[in-house]
């Protein structure tokens, strides 16, 4: 078991935010107190359980896990629930309340997260825990890297090798390897346990179930990899899978680094990517989630054969409450990626 750097750490510089969010940052809260009984009975109810507040939906996800039927006891958040990217997510009052309030709390780390700061010095529970995921993560944190004929902030296009920015950054997006969930995991239950040593032994049990299914599925994931024809992917957007992609070796390229805040691509982007397609006759060309597919057209347009697929792989930054209520886990979206991958 990994130790991890609890607390209220230093933030990690990290990635750019995208534009300034005008949302309704709603959170979602799992194992409210029921609707019968008095409001101050309810709040009484409230007050004696563990109060555990997840800023993105797989560290939701994976405390859910790591519980079990602990949930039901656990009044647990999701402060991004209403599909918001964590790029351009603004706290409301009521947010950081939760946040200076809960017994633990946990978040990324990265710039995206620089609000937290001072969240945390706020006045509210002087016993509260936290896990920063890029601090978990240490050393194993990636910079963000910029790869050829990737468009940087100032509309320049990267023409060889791979290339850092000056000002050194990090890759936020530390959930998309199955590695580093294990790792959470891992922590979580520790913290958990430490809380609420009543239930330590369950916690540790649920978290070894856990990360024994994501090393099956990491092991799919290679197995799939080392059988594939091809062994790059190119994204015609954003691309926050470098994690996922160091994990098994794959190259690839793209128009904007994970964090971009860019949304519209240069010619001199567009027809590297097309180029890049018919050099390596590459069948598919990625989006992430939620994407408007207009990069994607135009790269497409601009190859010889003008036939390849648009498929999507979803990184997990804005999964809305419809979707928990309706089963989604991180499990089933990485399951889901793979196939995608697969095809």
């Amino acid at each position: 078991m990994s130790a991890a750097t609890i607390g209220t750490a230093c933030l990690l510089a990290g990635c750019g935010a995208g534009a300034a969010a005008g949302t309704d940052n709603s959170s979602v809260t799992e194992s409210q107190s029921g609707v019968n009984g008095s409001e101050q009975e309810n709040a009484s109810s409230d007050s004696q359980k563990l109060q555990i507040v997840a800023t993105i939906f797989p560290e939701y996800d994976w405390v859910k896990e790591i519980l079990g039927d602990q949930v039901e006891n656990v009044d647990l958040t999701l402060l991004l629930g209403n599909g918001t990217d964590m790029h351009s997510f603004q706290p409301t009052m009521e947010d950081i309340l939760k946040v200076s309030t809960c017994d633990l709390f946990i978040y990324v780390g990265g710039e995206s997260d620089s609000w937290v700061a001072d969240a945390l010095k706020g006045a509210g529970n002087p016993d509260r825990k936290a896990i920063n995921l890029m601090d978990v993560l240490g050393d194993q944190v990636k910079e963000e890297e910029l790869v050829e004929g990737m468009q940087d902030e100032d509309d320049h296009t990267h023409e060889e090798g791979h290339t850092h920015d000056d000002d050194l950054e990090y890759d936020e997006h530390v959930w998309l390897s199955l590695k580093n969930a294990s790792l959470f995991c891992d922590t979580i239950a520790s913290i958990l346990a430490d809380a609420d040593p009543e239930h330590s032994k369950l916690y540790q049990q649920n978290a070894d179930t856990y990360e024994e299914r994501l090393a099956v599925l990491d092991q799919e994931y290679k197995t799939t990899v080392e059988q594939s024809q091809f062994k790059t992917v190119l994204f015609a957007d954003r691309f926050p899978f470098r994690y996922l992609t160091d994990d098994y070796e794959l190259t690839y390229y793209a128009a904007f680094t994970g964090c971009s805040a860019e949304t519209d691509a240069s010619f001199e982007t567009i027809t590297f990517l097309a180029g890049k397609l018919d050099e390596l006759k590459l069948p598919v060309v990625f989006t992430i989630e939620n994407s408007d597919q207009k990069i994607a057209k135009a790269v497409i347009e601009n190859t010889k054969t003008k036939d390849q697929k648009i498929l999507s792989l979803n990184s997990m930054q804005s999964v809305t409450k419809k979707e928990v209520e309706e089963g989604t886990t991180y499990l089933s979206i990485m399951e889901n990626n793979l196939e995608i991958l697969k095809e």
